[in-house]
């Protein structure tokens, strides 16, 4: 065997590994949502007999799963809204005037802030949100685009720099505004890097379980989906089948978004992460 066809056998074999590790837990989740608890008994892996959808009425008949699911959606919607709005414009003025000390600071504090565990300002963000009187949604959406600045601007300034000058000088040329270069000329340029920054934060936000955990879990009127799935156990004692219908009513929405959205993902990362 020569060494090109060794590689490539270890090659395929790492690969089946790693969809065996991604599939595995996707298999089981639909499994058991669709088993009744007799043939989860039996056997954990085995295909469902029947598509039984008792466990989905009972979660869809909770007035409560309607509640969260709302929260969740307001939440990763205005989010994602106030994102859309403030990275490209902050990172339009970095990469345009990146040769002044002023933007070059800001950038690398900015992006100072990728190399800060969350664990390192998970207390400090509780005590200052608390005294600010911001252990709600309003408290949890900036915190959301906060943390999303760092990743944001990174991508979209690297993004900007392979977009000519030219394009400014030509639009200022015709008589247009700063703002108007931007709204009219660049920002529409940016799409696949602003899909590829919506796609990663829509992933991030909707699953996110510790920041609502932190701000949100003192009343279960704020809760999100993930916190609904975490205290399942406690509200349905140990119904496996039950909670894993939860997973997966939580992960359909987002799994279809990123079906759509993903077709863009590679594009945007590769063009922003490299200049």
């Amino acid at each position: 065997m020569t060494p090109n066809a060794i590689g490539a056998s270890i090659k395929y074999a790492l690969l089946i590994i790693g969809m065996a590790v991604v599939m595995l837990p996707m298999y089981l989740t639909v499994t058991l949502a669709f088993k009744t608890r007799e043939e989860t008994a039996k056997s954990i892996f085995s295909l469902p007999s029947s598509i039984y959808l008792g466990h989905m009425k009972t979660i869809l008949g909770n007035g409560r799963f309607w509640v969260y699911l709302q929260n969740s959606l307001t939440i990763t919607l205005v989010s994602l809204l106030i994102i859309i709005v403030i990275v490209p414009m902050v990172s339009y003025a970095i990469s345009r005037n990146f040769g002044k000390t002023y933007y070059k600071f800001v950038y690398v504090f900015i992006l100072s802030g990728i190399f800060v565990p969350f664990q390192v300002i998970m207390l400090p963000t509780l005590h200052y949100m608390s005294d600010l009187k911001l252990m709600n949604h309003t408290g949890l959406i900036i915190m959301y685009v906060t943390l999303a600045l760092t990743q944001g601007i990174f991508l979209c300034v690297g993004f900007l720099k392979n977009i000519q000058f030219e394009l400014d000088e030509a639009s200022r040329i015709d008589g247009c505004s700063i703002w108007q270069t931007f709204m009219k000329i660049i920002f529409p340029l940016m799409a696949p890097i602003i899909v590829t920054i919506t796609t990663l934060n829509s992933l991030g936000i909707w699953n996110d379980f510790t920041l609502p955990l932190i701000l949100l879990n003192r009343s279960p009127n704020f809760w999100t989906l993930p916190l609904f799935i975490y205290n399942f156990k406690t509200e349905y004692s140990i119904d496996y089948n039950l909670a894993f219908a939860g997973f997966l009513l939580t992960m359909l929405p987002i799994i279809a978004l990123y079906g759509y959205l993903q077709r863009f993902l590679i594009s945007g990362l590769t063009e922003g992460a490299l200049k």
